[in-house]
């Protein structure tokens, strides 16, 4: 198992590097599309492709399914955009993430029961992770290393008799071999990489402590996140949703429900209507992050009504 490990090691270290160049040479030149973005002087995109294909082959017989399945999909957003489908308010991106996520819950059912539930979700806090550099690295290698730990301790079952540790370390190994560049920021995991880490922890998640296990760690991992990002969240907060003195709540709620995917949710769900949230509790619990409704006619008089507080300092952030 350990010279698996070092071969994992190996593996996603030199594929990172060569990729990254790879990937430079041709973005450079304008051959790359959406997998090379104009930031820092040219990022190469869904590098996590390496990754990807790393824990596919070395993840277990069944649970590495939900991950190929799941980065496939997660390409086609790296590789298509935000393109619109027609006249339908779904990206093709979109579209592609929410089928992967269904097939993840489809295969992992037999496998994880309810579980898998979670376990697909596990991908929008962890997208939400990935959107400045080695953020989305730190949780992974954080949850892993926690994970191993847990298990150990509690001394978890093995599974087709691999031991329990073995999921999260490799996924534990394959991050750190990966991440150099990325904490530098001079490569992006994209949603091919995100996505596959994500479905990883899940899994690891799961082994540990079943069903309750993976619910406590989701909760963790989206309140870690939120932590790490909280200046960079204020700001965005602030900012673009007009939510001054967010609360860690509010944090915790755009990490969970942030991004297009949350929003589609919201618009299926609350139509045009902005829920007025006045209540201190709710207010400190994140619900004006988590009702905010961005396809509202009235949102910006209601949020103005929402916050009753004075503006935030935004020297206080930085």
């Amino acid at each position: 198992m350990f010279l698996e490990l070092f071969i994992v090691f190996i593996a996603t270290f030199l594929g990172t590097g060569a990729l990254n160049i790879i990937f430079r040479f041709l973005g450079k030149r304008g051959y790359m599309g959406n997998l090379y973005e104009p930031v820092r002087g040219g990022t190469p995109r869904a590098i996590g492709i390496i990754p990807f294909i790393v824990i596919s082959l070395f993840l277990p017989a069944g649970f590495n399914n939900l991950v190929l399945v799941m980065g496939l999909c997660a390409l086609v957003d790296d590789v298509i955009g935000r393109r619109r489908i027609a006249n339908l308010p779904i990206e093709i991106g979109q579209l592609a993430r929410g089928i992967g996520m269904l097939c993840v819950i489809g295969l992992g059912f037999p496998l994880m029961g309810v579980s898998s539930i979670l376990v697909a979700l596990m991908i929008q806090p962890m997208n939400i992770a990935d959107m400045q550099p080695g953020s989305a690295a730190s949780v992974v290698i954080i949850m892993s290393f926690f994970t191993i730990l847990a298990t150990l301790i509690i001394g978890a079952a093995p599974v087709a008799q691999i031991p329990a540790y073995y999921v999260p370390l490799l996924t534990l190994v394959t991050c750190i071999a990966y991440s150099p560049l990325d904490f530098s920021g001079k490569i992006m995991l994209g949603e091919v990489g995100n996505h596959t880490f994500a479905i990883a922890l899940g899994i690891g998640f799961y082994i540990l402590g079943g069903f309750a296990g993976t619910l406590i760690l989701f909760i963790v991992t989206t309140a870690l996140i939120a932590y790490i990002r909280r200046r960079n969240l204020s700001r965005f907060l602030i900012n673009k949703l007009h939510i001054n003195n967010p609360t860690f709540g509010d944090l915790f709620m755009d990490v969970l429900t942030g991004g297009g995917l949350g929003d589609l949710f919201r618009k299926i769900i609350l139509g045009e209507r902005q829920q007025e949230v006045t209540d201190n509790l709710l207010i400190s619990l994140g619900f004006r992050r988590l009702l905010y409704n961005p396809y509202s006619p009235n949102l910006e008089r209601v949020i103005e009504k929402d916050v009753r507080t004075k503006p935030t300092d935004l020297r206080k952030l930085s």
